[in-house]
């Protein structure tokens, strides 16, 4: 059975935008007393510039990707343990439409135990982990477990008071730490995953058609995208020339 792996093109996160520089501190300078001779008076030593305050965390908000009309819940049989698999699964992007994480939720058939996976960018800590909690819900630890060229795999094993909070709840905040040491937390839509998690899973077939209508838009993109970039390097030679004398 596949994973929740995809070719998602991660955009690279500007994450020192994230973290406030921090003020110098200026150094007063004193001048030493003779008792034997007068001085003139010194003046009092600056001020201490006031410490900027303890940040809190920076929140992303994400939204579903585009293409994306729900979450999408995906059965199969693993061959090794012979059990049933399925995972509830959808893609997130950023308000500029560039894919930010993933979120899916494994249920084998017969285990108490369910595992929330997230599919996350590039360049955050990984000694602190994850954690993620449902609206006001309890946090809930976890670890990463393995990184890619497109992200890093974090996986959470929950059981079912979890996954009753995920089919209730608003939103589910995953929290991170960038390598500042700030944390970011990506708050993460949860409309209709309770709906399709109950649901039937989601037709090979229509699964494949999906799939190939993915990659053809894709596609698509990047051909217009080559042809834009044609037509402009043409007019870039001609302006960089020289007029004749």
């Amino acid at each position: 059975m596949k994973s929740l792996s995809r070719n998602l093109a991660f955009a690279a996160l500007t994450l020192s935008a994230l973290v406030l520089g921090m003020a110098p501190e200026a150094i007063a300078q004193s001048q030493p007393k003779n008792p034997q001779a007068a001085q003139p008076a010194q003046p009092a030593p600056a001020a201490q510039p006031a410490q900027p305050a303890p940040q809190g965390p920076a929140v992303v908000q994400v939204q579903p990707e585009p293409t994306q009309a729900d979450w999408i819940k995906i059965c199969g049989e693993d061959q090794a343990a012979k059990k049933k698999v399925c995972y509830t699964t959808r893609d997130f992007v950023s308000d500029q439409n560039q894919p930010v994480l993933a979120v899916a939720v494994y249920d084998v058939q017969g285990e108490p135990q369910k595992t929330v996976r997230f599919l996350l960018p590039l360049g955050f800590m990984l000694a602190p982990g994850v954690r993620f909690n449902v609206d006001q819900g309890p946090s809930q630890p976890g670890k990463y477990a393995i990184c890619f060229p497109n992200g890093c795999f974090a996986e959470v094993p929950v059981k079912d008071d979890v996954i009753a909070a995920f089919k209730k709840g608003q939103a589910v905040m995953v929290s991170v730490q960038n390598q500042f040491g700030r944390e970011v937390v990506f708050q993460v839509p949860l409309l209709n995953f309770g709906k399709v998690f109950d649901g039937p899973p989601i037709d090979p077939a229509v699964l494949a058609a999906e799939q190939k209508k993915m990659q053809d838009e894709m596609q698509r993109q990047a051909e217009e995208m080559r042809k834009k970039m044609g037509q402009q390097a043409p007019a870039q030679g001609q302006q960089q020339q020289a007029p004749a004398q």
